[in-house]
């Protein structure tokens, strides 16, 4: 007992000592900017002037956008596997995602932006021909940056990242499901997918959470990826096709040539994605205790 707690004790101690002396090395730049260091979206290093608010605005849609893809085909394999997948045919699957979970993000980077980033550019213009033309949706899917690099492609081969990290959690939590659960919503008349939305999701939802948690600080954490597929511009446009640029790319990029409160202000970088994934953590299991209550009320 006393040696769990003092291991929890251990983590609390190092995370707290993370952000004590990263926020002390970022607190030149946050002294002098002030609120407008996350309220501004100018980056102008030669004039000492630093916003972060391009590079979290980068960050949050390339998360997003590699959530909606990576989600949906993560719980569906997952599915697959524990609910569909004859046994011959898990193992071999496991051990592909797996090995996609492996691979350096390095070369997710260098296949992303020399491969599929010059390839995604008809298709970009493609579905900027179809939907550019109507209102709010057009801004979304404007006309696309000629490379390729952008937002959607950098979300894209984030979703190829996290989806392995997703699915094994995923499928670890749906086999904790009662098998007692399955076969009596199974003798009662539903059909597999009815049994799968009455049984196993409510049983797993809480570990799902948790998966797509995982998922995402993956995703906001990435950096040599991100920094080679998303095209280094700063702005903040609807455009997903456009270039971008977010934290972790931003202080990969720079860290090399800053000195001073330059330096301090790429360090505040990390010190504001360290706060938004504790906020984002922390509200994430907020909504698994609502949901949780919200079913034991249900089944009494």
């Amino acid at each position: 007992m006393g040696l769990t707690i003092a291991a929890g004790l251990v983590v609390l101690a190092v995370l707290a000592l993370i952000l004590i002396t990263t926020t002390r090395e970022a607190w030149p730049a946050f002294s002098e900017m002030g609120l407008s260091f996350i309220t501004s979206k100018t980056w102008d290093p030669p004039a000492e002037v630093f916003g972060a608010l391009a590079f979290i605005f980068g960050t949050a849609l390339v998360s997003l956008i590699a959530l909606i893809f990576a989600v949906p085909v993560s719980l569906g394999i997952a599915l697959f596997l524990t609910e569909l997948a004859p046994r011959r045919l898990r193992a071999p699957a496991v051990t592909v995602i797996d090995l996609l979970a492996a691979i350096p993000s390095v070369v997710f980077g260098l296949w992303g932006v020399l491969v599929v980033a010059p390839n995604l550019v008809p298709v970009y213009r493609g579905i900027n021909d179809v939907l550019g033309g109507i209102p709010v949706i057009g801004s979304v899917f404007a006309e696309p940056v000629g490379s390729g690099r952008s937002f959607m492609t950098a979300g894209l081969i984030l979703a190829i990242m996290i989806t392995p990290i997703i699915t094994s959690i995923s499928r670890e939590v749906f086999s904790t499901v009662p098998r007692a659960d399955k076969d009596a919503a199974l003798a009662l008349g539903a059909t597999k997918w009815e049994m799968i939305k009455g049984a196993v999701f409510p049983h797993s939802f809480g570990g799902i959470v948790g998966a797509v948690i995982l998922g995402l600080g993956r995703a906001m954490g990435e950096t040599i990826a991100v920094a080679l597929i998303i095209g280094g511009s700063t702005q903040i446009t609807a455009n997903v096709f456009a270039s971008g640029n977010a934290m972790p790319a931003v202080i990969v990029d720079q860290i090399g040539e800053s000195t001073g409160t330059f330096t301090a202000a790429l360090i505040g970088l990390g010190v504001v994605l360290f706060a938004l994934t504790v906020i984002i953590n922390t509200t994430a299991q907020s909504i698994v205790r609502r949901a949780e209550i919200r079913m034991k009320g249900a089944a009494s």
